[in-house]
């Protein structure tokens, strides 16, 4: 009889910004070609901050194997509500079979010492596949999605309710 049915494995992780935490082993997402610039990393989890909730906006990807290695993403919808890039299905395939409702997209964001300059990368998307915990990075083809895209004023005039 297996002692340890019905609990969950998990992993402590000494991160950059959020310390020490336990991450669980069902919330590890196998990134099979690493991530573009890092293809040796290939182990992540997405880490929000609790008290704001997961819809606050930024979350981090962190790297299972580097712990100094955390990636501001948000949902590109929040700053660019029509974003849908054309992707071709064969660079998905290695995720599964992916659907909108399994399907998480997210994009990096580069937040300088001058806010007023924060952009996301609406060229090399994050795609997850939420139920196989399988992603990929990738670039979109054409210009229409540039890899700086100016958020701060969004961000500003969401919170302001405008």
């Amino acid at each position: 009889m297996n002692k340890r049915a019905g609990k969950e494995e998990t992993m402590k992780v000494n991160t950059r910004i959020f310390g020490e935490i336990d991450i669980a082993e069902e919330k590890i997402i196998d990134f099979p070609g690493g991530i573009i610039g890092f293809p040796e990393l290939d182990r992540f989890t997405l880490i929000y901050d609790e008290e704001k909730g997961v819809d606050s906006g930024i979350r981090w990807l962190q790297s299972m194997q580097e712990p100094g290695f955390a990636m501001p993403v948000m949902d590109p919808l929040v700053v660019k509500e029509d974003y849908n890039p054309e992707v071709n299905d064969e660079i998905l395939e290695p995720l599964g079979d992916i659907n909108p409702d399994n399907m998480l997209v997210l994009v990096t964001v580069t937040v300088p010492s001058d806010l007023t300059k924060m952009t996301v990368n609406l060229k090399g998307p994050i795609v997850i596949n939420a139920e196989e915990k399988k992603g990929c990075q990738i670039i979109v083809d054409g210009e229409e999605y540039p890899v700086k895209y100016p958020i701060y004023d969004i961000l500003r005039a969401r919170k302001a309710g405008v």
